[in-house]
């Protein structure tokens, strides 16, 4: 006990003295800042003017932050909402209807000497043409409802045919549909065959060229939510 309350004094001892010098180091400094006034004022001036001027400016980066993220958002909403309205339009397309629609995006795009089958048996090649560089495109075009998915069955046998049947050197599967199928979309990239959910031919609808939209590949949010592995 003795030696705790000899702890304790020694600590408050230490506090007084260190409150002590902090006083002393205190009526110092006033009394050289009243001294030498004329230097010093305007070092606090400049000083309170930097701090001012910072914080205005931190403030008005902030500010411009929000509003381009608060315009990034907008934006990318409207994109969205208009999509979805050229969709609409999509949507109200009968199936071969679809196959000459997605034969016009292509021509928009330069593909040459584009082909529709738009009948049975045609081996899942509903679209064929030449991209600008000469390589051949060969797409399976599905018109699904909009919530549905492509299962991996649909995918097998385009796999089958669109390199063998019909030498594809670029073998494109596009659907109305929301998304394709894990499954459906491991294969896709497995195959190289690129898939093209709602949501990229909903940008190729809006006008993105066809071969941006080929490395995106089964990306975004009407994918299964990440790539799987291959």
């Amino acid at each position: 006990m003795a030696a705790r309350r000899s702890r304790r004094r020694s600590k408050k001892q230490t506090r007084k003295k260190l409150q002590v010098w902090g006083a002393m180091a205190a009526v110092i400094a006033v009394v050289w800042v009243a001294g030498n006034w004329s230097m010093v004022w305007p070092v606090l001036v400049a000083v309170l003017a930097a701090a001012v001027l910072g914080g205005a400016g931190w403030a008005l980066l902030r500010a411009h932050r929000r509003a381009v993220g608060r315009d990034r958002a907008w934006r990318a909403q409207e994109e969205a909402q208009a999509r979805e309205l050229s969709m609409a339009q999509v949507d109200a397309l009968t199936w071969q209807e679809f196959e000459t629609y997605v034969a016009e995006l292509c021509r928009r795009d330069g593909c040459r000497d584009v082909v529709v089958s738009g009948k049975s048996g045609d081996l899942g090649a509903d679209v064929v043409g030449y991209l600008a560089d000469g390589r051949k495109l060969v797409i399976q075009c599905k018109k699904y409802a909009p919530h549905r998915r492509v299962p991996s069955q649909d995918m097998q046998k385009f796999v089958g045919t669109a390199r063998l049947e019909h030498r594809a050197d670029v073998a494109l599967f596009v659907t109305t549909g929301h998304a394709f199928t894990r499954d459906a979309l491991g294969l896709a990239l497995r195959q190289d065959i690129v898939a093209l959910h709602r949501d990229l031919l909903g940008s190729w609808v809006k006008g993105a060229h066809l071969e941006s939209l080929i490395p995106l590949n089964g990306s975004g949010d009407g994918g299964t939510g990440r790539r799987p592995s291959v």
